[in-house]
């Protein structure tokens, strides 16, 4: 039996390949490509003959049982993407499955990914973030998505292609409101670029300013709300209860002990309240 390798290519400066990524493409027996003709320029760069396999999302799933065929019969393959890691956000994931599926071995060779570079440099927190890949094109997706994550606390990392960028960002700053956003462009590449700036201030520049380039947004997280519950609510917890039959001091008594408030303070709301 075979072994598959997953390995990480430059996201732009070919001068961020590693020795062990070079290694490998030489040793192994073919190699997996998103198109074959990005990754020959790679090889070609390298000086490494091999032969290649076009897999991508059109046709994962008939060349993937190919591949796992193969590699079961003991050849060794390598999975390379366009750009960085294989296997993220791209049809690699499920050749990785089934070669697991199947009991093969997987190694993986590291290299530069756009995700953890633009956050590193995107003046942001860091230490917890959600990867969210490319929006769909489908108004209702996108909406959902965004939706699905405009509470979420965490750093927000999203791939942009430069000529949906401007709608993407209004729709993000009507989602997400005025955040702060980091935009990185052309990451290692001649062009590189990172803009710290805020939403607003993003959608503005970019309705001036034709984006070129492949684009990393970097997106502040969600104020955490406070989880404090007033007086005013904790009086109208009782008032449900007192509403349901319960007399208003054991209903006082019960909602104190669950919101840090004396008893005392909203039965005294709550008079207050009738009195009105």
């Amino acid at each position: 039996m075979g072994k598959l390798y997953v390995v990480g290519t430059p996201i732009g400066n070919l001068g961020d390949m590693t020795v062990r990524a070079v290694d490998t493409l030489k040793e192994v027996d073919f190699i997996c490509a998103e198109d074959t003709r990005v990754t020959a320029k790679l090889l070609n760069h390298f000086d490494i003959k091999k032969p290649m396999v076009s897999y991508h999302r059109h046709n994962c799933k008939e060349v993937g049982e190919k591949i796992v065929s193969r590699i079961l019969s003991g050849e060794n393959c390598a999975i390379v993407t366009d750009a960085g890691m294989p296997c993220i956000s791209d049809p690699g994931e499920d050749l990785v499955r089934n070669c697991a599926e199947a009991g093969i071995e997987i190694a993986v060779v590291p290299g530069p990914t756009a995700v953890a570079s633009a956050l590193a440099v995107s003046g942001l927190s860091t230490s917890r973030f959600c990867f969210e890949g490319f929006l769909s094109t489908t108004k209702r997706l996108r909406n959902e998505h965004l939706a699905a994550v405009k509470d979420e606390e965490r750093t927000l990392v999203f791939y942009e292609a430069p000529h949906k960028l401007i709608y993407t960002l209004k729709d993000m700053l009507s989602y997400f409101g005025n955040r702060k956003i980091s935009i990185c462009r052309e990451i290692t590449k001649l062009h590189e670029e990172v803009i710290r700036t805020t939403l607003e201030e993003a959608v503005k520049y970019y309705c001036e300013i034709t984006p070129k380039g492949e684009f990393v947004l970097v997106i502040e997280g969600a104020q955490k709300t406070s989880d404090e519950v007033t007086v005013e609510a904790a009086a109208d917890m009782a008032q449900i209860l007192v509403n349901k039959g319960m007399r208003a001091t054991d209903a006082c008594k019960q909602i104190a002990k669950t919101t840090g408030y004396s008893k005392s303070e909203i039965y005294s709301l709550l008079l207050e309240r009738e009195e009105e």
